[in-house]
């Protein structure tokens, strides 16, 4: 309503209506105490993520646009993890040229230099593709045409993607990865398009890097459960927790009425994240994690002590995440590990796990957005 008071707390998600005086003098009280955590973490940014006992951990960001490349510097990433590449494409009559890809790509690239970039090839669904106007509409966009199965449909837009992508890598250190991998065969037709591509681009007399990196991300529970066979052929994994959660626990994390079910400390996706941490470790790959759980200062001692060693967070979230693990010792989440996985309720994980973020860090808490 008009001249109502509105109280925003972006830092939880929150936004309260008309407020009550206690209320307003609580919202107060906390946006003093991240005002002096955020002055207090100005410090981490240029230190290393280290645990205690000398355990290192890769901070790497997630960004969208080439202006967030600066950003991620600033406040401390060692490269960038997920690149999102969709923005090219919504909102306009025809798909981006190669050349405006090559352009975007290369500039965030040699921002980033001599840090690595990793590209992530368009995770979108048919509704809104540019070359789809008239797609029909689907009962479950999350489960439909979407991701590198929208890619190997419209088999020529996403060549165009990946010449791009292949001649970006020229100006600095970039990797590709594809979204919604739900096995071997899939990724495999992926690697077929780069191939073409590449292809193309030398007959054509265009420069192209060689060898690039190309791994996919672990978000659909099939991958899980083949990953020892997905590790065999590609370059690197990066578990996307945000719709890994959502698609083994048959919860659309969008819809109101069961959004309260998504929950990222249920032992079942603790379970599937060491599980595809084990193939990577097998097959020697590096395996990193996205997703909101990676950025919750509760959940980030849990992911260490899996053997998470790589996260790729919002640049704003790095300083806090190298603070809470400069925290603990690697050998005390391992410990904490073991007993999670054998409690058997989401609440008794969560319980546990935020117990040890209370002993360890008490006065980093009050900065935690993250996936609880």
């Amino acid at each position: 309503m008009p001249g109502a008071l509105v109280a925003v707390d972006g830092s939880a998600g929150e936004v309260v209506i008309e407020p009550s005086a206690a209320d307003a003098v609580a919202l107060r009280e906390r946006a003093r105490r991240l005002g002096e955590l955020e002055r207090a973490l100005q410090g981490e940014r240029e230190r290393p993520a280290e645990t205690r006992d000398g355990r290192r951990v890769t901070l790497l960001a997630n960004i969208e646009f080439p202006r967030e490349a600066e950003s991620a510097l600033r406040c401390g990433a060692e490269g960038v993890g997920l690149y999102r590449t969709e923005f090219l494409y919504v909102g306009r009559a025809k798909p981006p040229t190669e050349e405006e890809q090559v352009e975007v790509y290369a500039e965030v690239a040699a921002q980033m230099s001599p840090y690595p970039v990793t590209l992530r090839t368009f995770d979108l669904g048919g509704d809104k593709f540019a070359s789809r106007p008239a797609v029909a509409e689907e009962l479950n966009p999350a489960l439909g045409l979407r991701a590198l199965r929208l890619g190997l449909r419209e088999r020529d837009v996403f060549r165009t993607q990946l010449r791009a992508m292949l001649r970006a890598a020229t100006s600095g250190s970039i990797a590709v990865m594809f979204p919604m991998v739900c096995g071997v065969g899939d990724f495999r037709a992926g690697l077929d398009v780069v191939r073409e591509a590449a292809e193309s681009l030398r007959r054509e007399g265009l420069d192209c890097a060689d060898g690039v990196p190309v791994g996919c991300m672990i978000e659909v529970p099939s991958a899980v459960v083949v990953a020892d066979l997905l590790a065999k052929d590609a370059a690197f994994f990066s578990i996307g927790t945000n719709d890994l959660i959502q698609y083994a626990l048959a919860i659309d994390r969008a819809n109101e009425h069961v959004a309260d079910l998504y929950q990222p400390f249920h032992p079942a996706v603790l379970r599937l994240i060491r599980r595809a941490l084990d193939a990577g470790r097998t097959e020697g790959i590096p395996v990193t994690m996205c997703g909101a759980m990676a950025e919750d200062p509760v959940a980030l001692p849990l992911l260490v002590g899996l053997g998470i060693d790589r996260v790729s967070i919002p640049p704003a979230a790095i300083p806090l995440a190298k603070a809470v693990v400069r925290t603990f010792r690697f050998k005390d989440a391992q410990r904490l590990v073991q007993g999670l996985l054998e409690l058997g309720t989401p609440e008794e994980v969560a319980s546990e796990a935020t117990a040890f973020a209370a002993r360890t860090f008490p006065q980093l808490l009050d900065g935690r957005a993250g996936a609880g």
